[in-house]
């Protein structure tokens, strides 16, 4: 990786003291070059955490192998996730500042330097710097030089986008004070995927600051093992929705409808897809996926300020996922032309 974002001119006098913290899961095949890349940072990090989270013994030992030639520490943990794992890596640092890379990442050379110097002096309140990545193939090689900037608003102004639309935060594009993520207790171990939503969303409610720099700082590597496209990310993202509906409780006085408004239009569509998909598919956790996609029509039902529409809508969609007919699929989407069943147009092709 050759190209790298411009040098930032204005240079605090000290630099601040950040740990970076990076959990490994059986990832033998990527460590070396996201731990390389910390350790050719322009501005060294004052500690470097892998975090081992329950791998193998043989990956394990790799970690040893590679710890011979770059002076970071290990911790052991069993299985639990990135959010424990970054939980455990930060409970063994006591830097001010906070960095994280998943292990199939890498740094761009100044992504500390670009972070830390944007870190505005005075601010007495702030919580997080974050930047732009770099999309790329799981070999590193580069898709596109921006990606963060392309989605959602920045930076993060108000509760209601946070709830519309995925933050697009990442966590290994960011640098966060260890105060704010303390307050907020850090990562939610639950969650195995919409982890960094959750945790940013919080620091913004507790009041903190966050900054966002137009600049790529880190390598973003995508490929068909990543925890996005995992049925662990599918249960976190419905443990996600879950968890801002009990947060955020509709407030009529107020006007504020946070289910209709927000959460049916961020995820509504995506449960739809998932259910249908795994039917289509016949995927091994196509019961499971079912369940959930009954579950969330009977919020959307239960909740008496979404609309006669959208919840005609879903008891059609229900229907038709409980009868699982391509046949029965066609005729009642071509009869009904609801907005938002063309994807049950896909099922019955």
């Amino acid at each position: 990786m050759n190209a790298s974002p411009d040098t930032p001119t204005d240079q605090p006098a000290r630099w601040p003291s950040v740990a970076v913290v990076i959990p490994f899961y059986n990832g033998a095949d990527f460590i070396e070059r996201s731990v390389k890349s910390v350790f050719e940072q322009t501005v060294p990090a004052a500690e470097v955490i892998v975090v081992n989270d329950g791998s193998r013994p043989e990956e394990r030992a790799a970690l040893d192998a590679l710890a011979l030639r770059y002076p970071f520490r290990i911790v052991d943990k069993e299985n639990g996730g990135q959010g424990s794992a970054r939980n455990a890596g930060v409970a063994g640092s006591t830097s001010d500042y906070l960095c994280f890379l998943d292990q199939d990442d890498f740094y761009l050379p100044n992504h500390i330097e670009t972070l830390a110097s944007a870190i505005p002096a005075g601010d007495r309140l702030f919580g997080f710097v974050y930047a732009d990545v770099y999309e790329a193939h799981a070999d590193g090689k580069t898709i596109r030089t921006g990606v963060v900037k392309e989605h959602s608003t920045h930076p993060k102004r108000d509760i209601f986008e946070l709830l519309r639309e995925d933050m697009f935060v990442l966590p290994s594009a960011a640098l966060v004070s260890r105060e704010a993520f303390e307050a907020v207790g850090g990562f939610d171990p639950q969650f195995m995927g919409y982890e960094d939503d959750d945790l940013f969303l919080r620091i913004f409610r507790q009041g903190y600051s966050n900054h966002f720099v137009d600049r790529a700082v880190t390598v973003w590597c995508i490929h068909t093992e990543s925890t996005s496209f995992s049925i662990r990310m599918v249960r976190s993202r419905f443990r996600y929705f879950k968890k801002l509906l009990a947060m955020f409780p509709d407030e009529p006085r107020r006007n504020r409808f946070y289910l209709r408004d927000y959460l049916v239009p961020r995820f509504g569509q995506v449960f739809v897809d998932e259910a249908i998909q795994a039917i289509k598919l016949r995927h091994e956790h196509q019961e499971e996926m079912r369940a959930r996609f009954t579950e969330y029509v009977e919020i959307v039902l239960s909740n008496p300020y979404v609309g006669r529409r959208i919840k005609l809508k879903m008891r059609v969609i229900a229907f038709l996922l409980e009868h699982d007919s391509p046949a029965l699929v066609r005729l009642i989407a071509a009869v009904t032309r609801l907005p938002g069943l063309r994807s049950l147009r896909r099922l019955a092709r």
